[in-house]
């Protein structure tokens, strides 16, 4: 296919840069065009059932795409902690055989220590024309219908012939790197190099922001302005000017640790303010459900309440006095 590959990257603010990586490793990489879209800010509407709502600031931006593509033509979807080391043109061109999407091959390994879902759908190919959705429509059957696991990996609003599991395991590789791999996901949040110096595949994410940097695409300054924003860990920029730090030595990545902790930086804050607020507006959703159903439906709601968090304070506590 010569057309110009059409690539949407799921996002929010705090990995906006990750984004410019990314797109720079699938340039660097591929021989055909290629256009990416940072699908940053989208106007997605929320379930009627709060509880139904999306995991991240991102999680429907994907059946957004053949809208955005106004159904025309492939796209690809990826996420932006991710990373490219082969031609995205493969990735483009896997059969489809009428399907409405391509997701990976099933009962394959892709992964090491990662859970996968049945449908893995953080890396997919969507034939947009046939994609006769919307994403208003999907997320108003939300708690009607189907609940979000139902929608995200059961991909219940299709019909089987409507997938193709076509995508080769190397085109989503969780935490995992072999020769053969063309996608690595860093898909473990604690971990990914942008906020952790623990990632054992990070060098390989750090060497791509070094070549950017020599290529003039980028600069120390930008990287800065994101931890300063409190995006980035602040050890990144010695990481990345200190050249290669061997992730099984120890005392390296102390020192690295030891530069975050002493800036308080607090990795993933966008993700935990808005997996606090998803919390907060659920317990007073089922709170109403409960009220609704009676006075003692909402004293058990209640009282499971002060429970589940009696034990979180007790657990946070246990971990405070083992860390110190």
């Amino acid at each position: 296919m010569g057309d110009v590959i059409q690539v949407y990257v799921g996002t929010d603010r705090s990995q906006v840069l990750a984004v410019d990586v990314l797109a720079y490793s699938i340039r660097r990489h591929t021989k055909q065009a290629v256009e990416i879209h940072s699908m940053l800010d989208l106007d997605i509407p929320a379930p009627r059932d709060i509880r139904q709502g999306q995991r991240t600031g991102f999680s429907f931006a994907r059946w957004a795409i053949p809208e955005l593509a106004s159904h025309r033509g492939r796209a690809i979807y990826v996420d932006a902690d991710m990373l490219v080391f082969r031609d995205i043109g493969d990735l483009w061109n896997v059969p489809m055989g009428g399907a409405k999407i391509a997701v990976l091959e099933p009962h394959r390994k892709i992964g090491r220590n990662v859970r996968v879902n049945h449908n893995e759908t953080s890396v997919m190919v969507l034939d947009c024309a046939r994609c006769d959705w919307t994403l208003r429509g999907l997320v108003a059957g939300l708690g009607e219908a189907y609940d979000y696991q139902q929608m995200m990996s059961g991909l219940c609003f299709l019909d089987d012939r409507d997938i193709a599991r076509t995508i080769p395991a190397d085109w989503n590789r969780l935490e995992y790197y072999a020769s053969t791999t063309g996608l690595l996901h860093y898909t473990l949040t604690p971990t990914q190099p942008w906020v952790s110096a623990r990632n054992p595949l990070a060098h390989f994410w750090i060497d791509e922001v070094r070549r950017m940097i020599a290529d003039g695409v980028l600069g120390i300054s930008k990287i800065k302005e994101e931890i300063d924003l409190g995006y980035f860990r602040p050890s990144l920029v010695v990481e990345i000017e200190d050249g290669a730090i061997n992730p099984e030595d120890d005392q390296q990545i102390a020192r690295l640790e030891k530069i975050d902790r002493e800036a308080g930086y607090i990795p993933h804050r966008v993700l935990h303010e808005f997996d606090k607020k998803r919390a907060a507006a659920t317990a007073v959703y089922e709170r109403q459900l409960a009220r609704d159903k009676g006075l003692l439906s909402y004293a058990r709601c209640v009282g499971s309440e002060i429970f589940w968090a009696s034990r979180n304070r007790a657990a946070a506590l246990k971990r405070r006095v083992f860390d110190s």
